[in-house]
């Protein structure tokens, strides 16, 4: 096996999602291109934290550690990462499973030394079977996956996504852990945007750092029924909104707002106009579509102005901590291959 070695982690904190995880772990280990280790790290929750111990126990590629900062996603991946002895930390969903060669291309593409991200293609697995006929594929990134709009290849981005995405270590080391007081805690607050700060933060201290996505790095993420209905869609826009405030807030407009720009004036303007055309045409659904692009607009927008006043006012701050040590972690391995100098994305 040529190129660095890639932990994957991936992020737990509900039984409910077992099946899932196991999942995940399984196609992790059924990767084309195989993984130093699998991190499962438990999010504040004993007894899942017991039970994947005990269903993991005699498997010397998986670990299973308890989220060492506090509860939310963005501490359970510092913890993966602390803990991880690979050169590339990859991420994966724990209710998604991945392709075949997902790591084989995120490998491809470190072979340039330049890159210190790899993100790839999030798929939606719809509980009901099928996309709801009023939804949006430009809002697909509300139910964690690819959006329209996104570019397509092996292409340089300003962030990659966080449920399907690679870091070399040494980013971590540049730019430190995924920030504390953003993004997800479970099920209670649908925030988002860590990946995003953490990737301008990263590009501020390495000017010279290439993040890229790679849309053959696919991945398959379940969306369950409830977030199927319009209710969580205005729910999870509305909290981006509050996200992206923090991260304007942290970064400044420019940087935190840049891809925003160019989706709002130009890829959901055509969402709208194939919505109302599809409309005029009889076709199910487009006036459906073409409404949810204006309402998730609208809700995002008021969340915005919401989360600004709370950040100016002082009320929502996060942090970027050291990464922990959890007693789990482990001396780094080294890499497996060495990065071939000039090879080009």
């Amino acid at each position: 096996m040529s190129g660095p070695g890639i932990s994957v982690v991936i992020c737990a904190y509900t039984e409910d999602r077992w099946e899932d995880i196991l999942a995940a772990v399984s196609s992790v280990r059924a990767q084309s291109r195989p993984a130093l280790e699998t991190l499962l790290v438990v999010d504040h929750n004993q007894a899942l934290l017991d039970r994947l111990g005990k269903e993991y126990k005699e498997a010397g590629d998986v670990r299973v550690l308890a989220n060492a900062g506090p509860r939310g996603l963005s501490a359970g991946r510092n913890t993966g990462i602390a803990a991880a002895r690979g050169e590339v930390v990859a991420f994966l969903d724990d209710d998604a499973v991945a392709e075949r060669d997902w790591l084989l291309h995120f490998a491809e593409a470190y072979a340039d030394p330049r890159v210190m991200a790899v993100g790839g293609r999030t798929e939606p697995v719809w509980a009901s079977g099928r996309r709801p006929g009023w939804f949006p594929e430009e809002f697909d990134w509300v139910v964690g996956c690819t959006y329209r709009g996104l570019p397509r290849g092996r292409v340089r981005v300003r962030n990659v996504l966080g449920g399907n995405a690679s870091f070399r270590r040494s980013a971590f080391d540049a730019a430190g852990g995924f920030a504390t007081g953003i993004g997800r805690d479970g099920d209670k607050r649908p925030l988002g945007c860590e990946e995003t700060e953490l990737c301008i933060r990263l590009s501020r201290a390495r000017p010279d750092a290439v993040l890229l996505i790679d849309d053959r790095a696919v991945i398959h993420h379940r969306v369950p029924e409830a977030r199927e209905h319009f209710r969580y869609f205005r729910t999870r826009t509305y909290a981006e909104g509050l996200s992206k405030a923090l991260v304007a807030r942290s970064v400044g407009a420019d940087k935190g707002l840049e891809s925003e720009r160019r989706y709002a004036t130009r890829v959901l303007p055509a969402g709208v106009a194939r919505g109302l055309r599809d409309a005029l045409l009889a076709r199910p659904g487009g006036a459906g579509r073409a409404g949810a692009i204006v309402a998730g607009v609208l809700t995002a927008a008021g969340g915005y102005v919401v989360g600004s006043v709370r950040a100016r006012r002082g009320g929502t701050t996060f942090s970027v901590p050291e990464l922990p040590v959890p007693e789990a972690a482990g001396p780094r391995a080294p890499a497996d291959g060495a990065a071939l100098e000039g090879a080009g994305p």
